[in-house]
């Protein structure tokens, strides 16, 4: 999956993004710069599939990149200056220092949607957090809330965990950290989409502390269609509520065609034309209603 990039090596390939370190550096440990690219694959159900969407990773590293520009404030795994992006991935890679990475993915929702209302549905309540009943699904929160995960192995699932438990994986003060810090750029980016037609439903954020002064700092993809949910606000006012602005055409024509759940099911069968261009457009769309 990853390319031959002058000056780098390639240390992983995930479902969609690839790490490269400097060729004189022994491993990730003893680089001081990491190469991020994302790529263009698209992943449902744990499955990479076939073809991936043509553009996509310039479309989300374009994104990101404008997301950490609005951030300011907020530390971020950015250095140098990103126009030294090799010219191999120029427009979808960039240049980051390595973190100590907190095992939590920072979520935070301001709709119910998603797992959070499956989980209510049965619980009324989301990770340990109880929510008004009456609501459905697509509704606005009273308040956002943050329900973290514990970030799983390669090809697991993430698990849904309480506040409590991140305090028993990082301690009071980082978990209480990273909340804060995630309702904080949560609240921040959802009045800046607000302002753009769009509806920030949830998100998820990623955090490691920095090798030498240890502070907290965002890392990975920050508030793209494939780390968020998004939501267009003249649909939803209209009634259509999951109008969204990222894979879900995929999930939805994948659902359909194939069984998602059961383990003999084979390799997912191939994404049509249509399926494929109507989701690069939908990216397409997102980024210039935020960025323009």
């Amino acid at each position: 999956m990853t390319i031959d990039i002058e000056g780098f090596t390639a240390v992983y390939s995930g479902k969609v993004r690839d790490l490269y370190i400097p060729t004189d550096a022994v491993s990730i440990d003893d680089a001081d710069t990491l190469l991020v690219v994302a790529s263009d694959r698209v992943s449902a159900y744990d499955h990479v599939l076939e073809p991936g969407i043509p553009g996509k990773g310039e479309l989300l590293t374009t994104l990101s990149l404008w997301w950490f520009d609005q951030l300011s404030g907020i530390p971020n795994h950015l250095v140098g200056l990103q126009a030294d992006v090799p010219a191999e991935v120029a427009g979808r890679a960039m240049l980051v220092k390595p973190l100590d990475m907190f095992p939590i993915e920072c979520v935070v929702r301001g709709y119910l949607s998603g797992s959070g209302w499956l989980e209510y549905q049965k619980t009324q309540s989301v990770c340990g957090v109880p929510l008004p009943a009456g609501l459905v699904n697509g509704d606005r929160l009273p308040e956002p809330i943050y329900t973290p995960a514990f970030k799983a192995e390669l090809g697991e699932h993430d698990e849904n965990i309480t506040f409590e438990r991140t305090i028993e994986l990082v301690g009071f003060e980082v978990a209480t950290r990273l909340r804060d810090l995630s309702l904080e750029i949560y609240r921040r980016a959802s009045d800046i989409a607000e302002a753009r037609g769009v509806i920030l439903a949830d998100t998820k954020f990623e955090f490691g502390a920095d090798r030498i002064s240890g502070e907290i700092t965002l890392a990975d993809e920050v508030l793209t269609s494939d780390s968020s949910r998004y939501w267009d606000a003249s649909a939803y006012a209209a009634g259509d509520r999951l109008a969204s602005f990222d894979k879900q055409i995929v999930r939805n024509w994948l659902s359909a065609n194939w069984n998602t759940t059961a383990p003999d099911a084979g390799p997912p069968p191939e994404l049509p034309t249509e399926i494929v261009e109507r989701t690069a457009a939908r990216y397409r769309e997102l980024l210039t209603r935020l960025t323009t």
